[in-house]
């Protein structure tokens, strides 16, 4: 039986990233589910996957990278090597350098500038699809954010403006929003591993906060479930953490879509070749809040219904499928077995 290691920072190894019952490691909101999707994928092709302390890439017949690695594949290992890159520039910039790639046999991206179908091949961000959405027309509460409270000096960053929005809320109709998530109620310390150390310490951080701290009249604490959250809300605003790039269409869209909530959405600039028009509200349609504010006050039941069913359409169709863990989990082991001649 071939072998596959899946390279993981080591808090995954042992194969907990493919424990679907999170024994260990409790995470939400499916956030895994890409993964389980991947191992079932190899092992249904006859493959034997773990991760990199129990397949040592020297013993494996193919080596998966999840982004880019600390240490580069060996010369010899290139024509066994692979990679998945997920994150963004904004986290990652590493990622998308080019000659990084050279490293490996095959990159499989989301990033439609790079994609050729030789070297480069087109995945999506993949979720756990539901084919029925809560389809609720009667909520008494307009719109939230959800999201972690972060900064970035990118000059593509949208964390800026998830804040301006947050701020213009405030400001203006305070009663019409809710902010939820975690960072926007604490400070973190910033700079050298000994400065960041003290967020290990709650005392110092509520201290720091307590003097220092951006207050955030329309924060309402950190939630158990988003999608639960969201059911109650017509609108979420769905800023990606970058934008302007092709193809970076995440859960920040889909978490929304999900839960019968019609997204807000600014980010990804071809957002609408992979999702209809008619299954979320484009932020570039609108001059500025205030006119996306009315827009949204004013709909009628019939248009909000007409979202929900076109999402709920949108997510049992074609384009739809392409988000799908298990079809972007078959690409992977596709490809590789065809460049590999398995």
């Amino acid at each position: 039986m071939k072998k596959v290691s899946f390279v993981v920072d080591k808090h995954w190894q042992n194969n907990l990233i493919f424990d679907r019952y999170q024994t260990k490691i409790p995470i939400r909101d499916n956030a895994l589910d890409k993964y389980y999707a991947i191992y079932d994928a190899f092992k249904e092709h006859g493959y034997d996957i773990a991760t990199n302390d129990i397949n040592s890439i020297e013993e494996s017949d193919v080596i998966l990278y999840m982004d880019m690695p600390k240490t580069m594949p060996l010369a010899e290992h290139i024509y066994k090597s692979y990679i998945i890159l997920i994150e963004s520039p904004l986290f990652k910039p590493d990622n998308y350098d080019k000659s990084n790639h050279d490293y490996f046999n095959k990159v499989f991206t989301w990033h439609d500038d790079f994609v050729d179908n030789e070297k480069y091949i087109k995945i999506n961000y993949s979720f756990t699809l539901p084919t029925s959405i809560p389809k609720n027309i009667d909520k008494k509460k307009l719109c939230c954010l959800i999201v972690g409270n972060k900064t970035s000096i990118h000059p593509n960053e949208l964390y800026s403006e998830r804040k301006s929005i947050i701020r213009w809320f405030e400001t203006n109709y305070p009663d019409d929003f809710s902010l939820y998530g975690v960072g926007w109620n604490e400070y973190f310390f910033k700079g050298s591993i000994f400065i960041r150390a003290f967020n290990r310490i709650p005392l110092a951080k509520r201290l720091m906060f307590k003097f220092f701290g951006e207050e955030y009249p329309s924060y309402r604490g950190k939630i158990a479930n988003k999608f639960e959250t969201m059911q109650d809300y017509k609108f979420a605003i769905a800023y990606e953490n970058i934008k302007g790039t092709a193809g970076y269409v995440t859960e920040k869209i889909f978490d929304p879509l999900f839960a019968g909530c019609v997204p807000v959405y600014l980010g990804a600039n071809n957002v609408s070749d992979y999702i209809p028009k008619a299954c979320f509200i484009d932020r570039r349609d609108f001059s500025s809040n205030s006119e996306l504010y009315k827009y949204m006050k004013n709909m009628s039941d019939e248009i909000y219904w007409n979202y929900l069913t076109n999402i709920e359409k949108f997510l049992n169709s074609e384009k739809g499928h392409k988000f799908c863990v298990k079809y972007n989990a078959q690409i992977v082991v596709d490809n590789i077995k065809k460049k590999r001649g398995n």
